[in-house]
Parts: C-alpha cells; structure tokens; sequence
C-alpha cells in the first residue's frame, strides 16, 4: 500500500497510492526509498482499510504486482463491497522494516510483516502474521492472506483443521547479476556461486574471469529473493554468507542494498555481483517507466513516471545491471535479452532455467473444511478456482506484465514450469 495526496472516487478505493498516483503520471517513492506505505486516502474514506475488506502482507517481490492487481480488482467491485488491500514489505518514505501500521480499520497498532515468514507466523510481537488471528473490533481478521514466495515450512501449522493452505498463484525464479561492464566469466554454477558467498572462491580469475577481486552482495535477510538464492544454493538448506559478503566499505546491515534494485551504490562497478528476481527485472527493463534520476532518488516522493502502456506500480531501477545464466541454463527467453520487446512480445521467464533457482508464488489462507480448495468462502470471489485472480485476464495481464508466469487455468498460454495448482 501506499500514502497518496490525490483524492480518489469512493468506488475506485485502492490498495496502493501509485495507482491513485497514475491519474498525474507519477509513481510515488519504490524500493529501499519507499516499497509500501499506508491505505490509500479518498474523499470521504478512511485512511486504512475498512474492516471488512481483503487484506494481505508478505513477501516483497509480489507487492508491486498485488499493488496492481488490488488496483485493477477494485475498479470493478461495486462501492460497498470488500475491497482488496495489499500491505507491501517496506515503508515507502523511510524504506523502515517492521514499522507500525493499522492493517485495517478497528486493529491493534503492529510492526509492518517484511516478508513471507512474517506473513505467515503470527506470535504475540507479530500481531498481523496469519496465524496469530488478530481481529478488528468488529470481529473481522486484521489480514486475510498472506503473500509468501516459500512453500510451506515443517514448523508451519497443517493443511487441516486450525492451519493454512497455500494456494500457487503464479512462479518467478532469482538468477544473478552482475554490471553490464564486469570482470565475472558470462556463466557460473550452483558449485561457484557457492564458493562465492561461502568466501571459499574471492577473484573472478578462480571462475574464469578476470584477475579482479569478488564483490558479493546481499539485499537484508528479510529478502525473499535472498532466502531463495541462498537456499538454491545449499540445495535445499540454506547456505552461511562468508564474511567477505556485503562488506564494502561504510556497508553494514542497515543499509544493505534492496533487493530486485541495480542503483544501490554498493552495487556498482565490475566486481560486483548480486542476486536479482527474474520476475523483477522483466517487470523493471521492459514494462516500467525510467527513473527521474540515475540514482532513481525521490523527487518530492516521486521515483518515475509512467508512460503508457507501463506498469502503474514499478520504476525501472536496474541500473546498468544485467542477468547471468546458472549451470548452463538461460533465466529469460528469449536470452541474451533485447533492449526492447519484439513485436511477438516480450522476453518471458525461461521454462528450463535450473529448476532449484525457480521459486512459486503463494497466497497463503486458513484452511477451511468444505469449501472449493479449502478457501475461506468470503475469498472465493478472488483466490477460488473460479476466482477472479484465476480467471480474469486483466489478472493474468499484470502478472505477466510484472514478469511471473502466471498460473491460470482459464488461458491457452501454458504454465512454465507444469506444477499442482489451485486454479
């Protein structure tokens, strides 16, 4: 979500101030700036969500396409209907993790979830995660669903009585990246890129590069795309970053670079490299508006401007970053990537890329018994098999637009990388 000045329609409520925001042309601060903030404020409505509405939190790499998608769904519902919410990963202004939010109108004050984890595990300290079942005053749940880029973890409750269910909705996939100007070889293996982060391997003459230091980076341990990348390459088990990773100099665990964002001055220059979502990076080169700036810094709150035709809630903030191949494996089709899209389309997450580096994007609910997919049946109009975001084409549209492979069995298009769905 994010805090516009703009005063929208009461029937045209939004999760996510970039969407208000497109009616003057300007995205509101994204990334380490500003990823998500409050509720949308409209003429008339309060500045957080109603009690009654769909709210979710979680992972950062699906907050842009989820800002869109509660965007495009809130056009169509009627005024007096639930409206769909989605709280992204960081403060917008201050790019704070674990801020103080109201998820919805009549909840406890709590810290801001920054990432699937937090989305999902509920505790006393962490209020507005799924399981802990905080309501409003009205008795309505604080948040719905959870937006998660992990399956479901061993000490997470079951898929049964008082548990959740993890509902696929779509697939993206974490490669890394590198300056286009580098001094890394074109490919590396899971086993190097191992070496790498573990500090076992620190010049990229040892890989079949250029004699010339290793500059690993990392974005903060609450990333998603980190987890997954670490974790792809402990085959399964997340690996221990050396002590030779993110330490440039003045570099400390507060202002590590953010993740999916190739600006950071800690990711710059030839010896660089750093995990990147596929996903994001489609989303960025090819569907967003450029920066005002190199540095894609705020202008009065403003990160870009949209142009037609590109997304509402993402600025292309790759910098001079480019993607890399894995064992042998392209992250993209078609690969290397074009500067521009072909008149058949864009470039789209490649169908063989290493399979352990490709990640499913969850909805995660409450189980419910006797329901389609064992969905709470008030969100069936959205996350059901016959749901909106699995039949809309408008749904399918954004993701693909912010570089998933959507998941949705009501198109033509085949799914990527063929997976048990609920759709």
């Amino acid at each position: 979500m994010r805090r516009v000045k703009k005063l929208i329609p009461a029937s045209v409520l939004s999760a996510a101030a970039v969407a208000a925001a497109a009616a003057t042309g300007a995205v509101p601060a994204m990334g380490s700036t500003a990823t998500a903030a409050g509720a949308v404020v409209g003429a008339g409505q309060q500045p957080v969500p109603a009690a009654d509405d769909v709210v979710g939190v979680g992972s950062g790499g699906s907050s842009n396409v989820f800002d869109q998608l509660s965007y495009d769904y809130n056009k169509i519902v009627k005024p007096g209907a639930s409206h769909l919410h989605s709280w992204d990963a960081t403060n917008p202004v201050t790019g704070m993790i674990h801020d103080i939010i109201v998820a919805k109108d009549g909840c406890p004050k709590a810290p801001r979830p920054a990432d699937s984890s937090d989305a999902i595990e509920g505790s006393a300290s962490n209020l507005l995660g799924l399981t802990a079942g905080t309501t409003t005053q009205v008795g309505t749940f604080c948040t719905d669903f959870a937006r998660s880029a992990r399956g479901r973890a061993p000490n997470d409750p079951p898929q049964g009585p008082g548990g959740i269910q993890f509902l696929p909705f779509a697939i993206d996939a974490v490669t890394y990246a590198t300056s286009a100007k580098t001094n890394a070889p074109a490919r590396l293996t899971t086993a190097q890129l191992a070496k790498i982060y573990t500090c076992a391997i620190r010049n990229w003459r040892r890989v079949g590069g250029r004699n010339a230091p290793i500059d690993a980076q990392l974005p903060p341990v609450t990333s998603d795309t980190r987890t997954v990348f670490l974790t792809a390459l402990g085959s399964g088990r997340p690996i221990r970053p050396g002590r030779c990773v993110d330490a440039s100099r003045g570099e400390n665990l507060k202002n590590l670079p953010a993740e999916n964002e190739g600006v950071n001055k800690f990711v710059q220059g030839p010896d660089v490299i750093f995990p990147y979502s596929v996903a994001a990076y489609l989303a960025e080169v090819y569907h967003s508006g450029p920066c005002l700036n190199s540095s894609c810094t705020p202008v009065q709150t403003v990160t870009c401007k949209p142009r037609q035709g590109k997304n509402l809630f993402s600025c292309d903030t790759h910098g001079r970053m480019v993607l890399h191949p894995i064992d042998k494996t392209n992250p993209t089709t078609p690969f290397p990537l074009p500067r521009l899209c072909a008149k058949t389309g864009c470039p789209v997450l490649n169908a063989k890329f290493t399979p352990a580096f490709t990640q499913k994007q969850f909805i995660v609910v409450r189980w419910t018994a006797g329901t389609p997919a064992d969905i709470p049946g008030y969100l069936l109009p959205l996350f059901g098999p016959q749901g909106w975001v699995c039949n809309s084409r408008t749904a399918h549209t954004d993701m693909t637009n912010y570089g998933f492979d959507a998941l949705a069995k009501s198109f033509t298009v085949k799914s990527l990388i063929p997976m048990k769905m609920t759709c």
